[in-house]
């Protein structure tokens, strides 16, 4: 399985989605390896057809897909059990992993 987070530096949420990812692979899927795609500017984000930073992607396929119209840098925001924050919870994460892995099957 190949994850990719997609980001750019100017998100502070990044990071912290990175540690919930590392945290949910370790339990649903420790074999699976984590791939930093670094977006640096707009003509970037639209080939990528970046949802904003931070976002996850399984062997290509987004994990929250959205619809859009344009693609640029943004930072992205989830709608938690805590309100809306800069990355999913370890749990959402898991979640989203296991419906992957389901799907597969």
């Amino acid at each position: 399985m190949k994850i990719e987070l997609l980001y750019f530096d100017g998100c502070p949420g990044w990071q912290e989605a990175l540690k919930n990812l590392k945290a949910a692979l370790a339990v649903e899927s420790p074999e699976a390896e984590i791939h930093l795609v670094k977006v640096e500017d707009n003509a970037r984000a639209a080939s990528l057809k970046f949802l904003g930073s931070p976002s996850f992607r399984i062997n290509g396929q987004e994990l929250w897909p959205e619809e859009r119209q344009r693609y640029n840098l943004s930072c992205r925001v989830y709608p938690t059990s805590k309100g809306l924050k800069s990355s999913p919870t370890v749990e959402m994460l898991r979640e989203r992993l296991r419906a992957m892995n389901s799907t597969k099957k």
